[in-house]
């Protein structure tokens, strides 16, 4: 292949023959890349790492440990394969997978030779994946053998992939591996000692996070590796003090002082196909740390206290009340079952964590610190807000970003102390929406000559300079010409002592446009909650115009493994049983 530099673009490479679309995206890098960023790549970090500690923990799932030698082995191998069925630079590399060893191998290899890994949610229906892999232009994908019924129906309108990986999982493969297939294991498990690398990487090499999917077809952020790794904290540590590296060489010189019992020991609780768990994980990574995976695809909170204690645990990720509540009640039921003295943290992003459950946690494990991160696919570190023993911080406070902004959404003024604006941060940032020019401009908008990411976010400015975050416009119900966030209801309403949980849709109504209805989970089943009762105690806390004046009960919201809801589907739901 004829490969070269790209003119005016330092560490990015094409080739001579790109499509149109290849060389318009070059010049956008080029021209919306940070003067700030360095050149980081993660397959450098990871061989570093790999290099300096070959044989502390790097994964672990059930009874199976993998040192940092065996993860840059393995994915040397699976990256030579990939090199050898034609991928060129910046293929795109689909990971249709559970959480397991498998996953981060996977992320690891498409690194090494300059590939684009990309998420797959394991939810998706046929329609859903088919459209991601052809939207992605994936040239690869590694998928568990659970899915090989639909990857077989799939594979034949996906002309584009030229090699097919089935990891196997248990399920039933009579004659080994499907010709089309290749069995992942016997692949991988020789190892390979040289990094598969026929051209140069670099900090614009792609990271792509699809999101979505609930109220639209997948779409995928790009992010460059450079952004992703300085947005993510570049190596910093805050609890051990550590300052952001600015040089490959002071990982190094860390490492050389590595202290394997104070590494931190870290549990993706939730899937590594969103970005919750994958950015968190790649964080502790940096540090030289292990990720220990699950063994259940079904969440277990016994499991996971289980295996907190087993492994020394020393932190985990979450997605709010989905996670934390179970959590909390296998504690209650069992308090001092397992010994949880390791544990120094637990964070969540994605969706609220509210302020009872954090309390719950902390009365069995006073010495951790509870991190909730406000966040999305588009922009990462939007607000902070931390609770300990001492002190429990409110349900959607959350501190700013110290490059986020608040705008009056009409007039992209700042927001004014009790005003309500869309939430900007600028920084480093993704690239855009992948072939989706459109969406990329709506999103990611400027602002007096500045490049912000606006996920669309609402937030109230309060009098300290932290905000009260609101909810996403989206999914705002407008009722009288009032504007009505969901989640904030929702909160008040999970505080309801039958309701395990709850969420709020808008359906229409003659006189004030939409009318709000609560879709209720109830703790206990056969239990209905009135709809006065539900509007009475939001009332208690909110304004009037918020409280609900439906109410429909339900056996499960039916929350996906992200802690989210599918917004779209329970509305629907609502109109039918209300029959508007």
């Amino acid at each position: 292949r004829n490969w070269r530099r790209a003119d005016g673009l330092p560490g990015l490479w094409r080739a001579t023959r790109a499509p149109p679309f290849d060389r318009r995206f070059a010049a956008r890098i080029a021209k919306k890349r940070n003067t700030m960023s360095t050149n980081w790549n993660y397959a450098d970090l990871f061989e570093t790492i790999a290099r300096a500690i070959p044989d502390s923990p790097c994964q672990i799932q059930g009874d199976r440990v993998q040192s940092w030698r065996e993860f840059d082995r393995r994915a040397n191998a699976l990256a030579h394969d990939m090199l050898r069925a034609g991928l060129a630079h910046q293929s795109k590399i689909a990971a249709y997978l559970y959480n397991g060893i498998e996953y981060l191998e996977t992320y690891f290899a498409a690194f090494k030779s300059a590939f684009v890994p990309t998420n797959t949610n394991f939810r998706y229906g046929p329609d859903e994946l088919a459209y991601l892999w052809e939207n992605a232009d994936a040239e690869a994908v590694i998928f568990h053998a659970t899915f090989l019924p639909i990857v077989d129906k799939l594979r034949g309108q996906l002309p584009k992939v030229k090699r097919w990986y089935v990891v196997a999982d248990g399920t039933p493969m009579p004659n080994g591996a499907p010709a089309w297939a290749i069995d992942y294991e016997t692949l991988v498990a020789p190892g390979a000692d040289v990094p598969a690398l026929l051209w140069q990487r670099s900090g614009d090499d792609l990271l792509f996070l699809y999101t979505g999917g609930t109220t639209g077809m997948p779409k995928g952020v790009m992010w460059r590796q450079d952004d992703l790794f300085n947005v993510l904290g570049a190596g910093a540590n805050l609890i051990k003090e550590l300052p952001a590296i600015t040089r490959v060489e002071e990982l190094t010189e860390r490492l050389r002082n590595f202290d394997a019992g104070s590494a931190p020991v870290f549990i993706p609780a939730c899937p590594l196909m969103h970005g919750t768990g994958q950015f968190s994980s790649m964080i502790n990574m940096i540090q030289g740390g292990c990720i220990v995976s699950l063994d259940n695809r079904r969440f277990s909170a016994d499991e996971l206290w289980a295996t907190v204690e087993r492994r020394h645990v020393t932190s985990m990720a979450i997605v709010g009340d989905a996670f934390a509540r179970p959590m909390l009640e296998a504690l209650d039921a069992n308090p001092g079952r397992h010994d949880l003295s390791s544990m120094k943290g637990i964070s969540s992003s994605g969706v609220m964590w509210s302020q009872e459950i954090k309390q719950g946690l902390l009365r069995h494990m006073p010495q951790i610190t509870l991190a909730d991160s406000f966040g999305s696919s588009e922009a990462v570190g939007l607000g902070a807000s931390a609770s300990t023993a001492a002190n429990s911080e409110q349900t959607a406070r959350f501190l700013p970003g110290p490059l986020v902004k608040l705008f009056v959404e009409d007039t992209w003024q700042d927001a004014k102390v009790g005003e309500r604006g869309l939430v900007a941060q600028t920084g480093f940032l993704p690239v855009g929406y992948y072939k989706d020019e459109e969406k990329t401009n709506k999103t990611f908008k400027i602002v007096n000559g500045v490049r912000y990411s606006v996920p669309g976010d609402f937030a109230q400015l309060n009098g300290d300079g932290s905000i009260m975050l609101l909810g996403r416009g989206s999914v705002c119900i407008n009722t009288g010409g009032e504007k009505v966030f969901p989640e904030e209801v929702e909160e008040v309403l999970k505080r309801h002592p039958q309701i395990k949980d709850a969420v709020c849709v808008g359906v229409p109504d003659a006189r004030f446009g939409q009318a709000i209805c609560a879709v209720v989970e109830p703790r206990n089943a056969g239990f209905t909650l009135a709809a006065e009762e539900a509007a009475a105690h939001v009332k208690n806390h909110l304004a009037a115009y918020k409280a609900p004046r439906f109410t429909i009960t339900v056996e499960t919201i039916g929350r996906a493994a992200n802690g989210k809801v599918d917004y779209k589907a329970l509305t629907a739901l609502a109109r039918t049983r209300l029959g508007v």
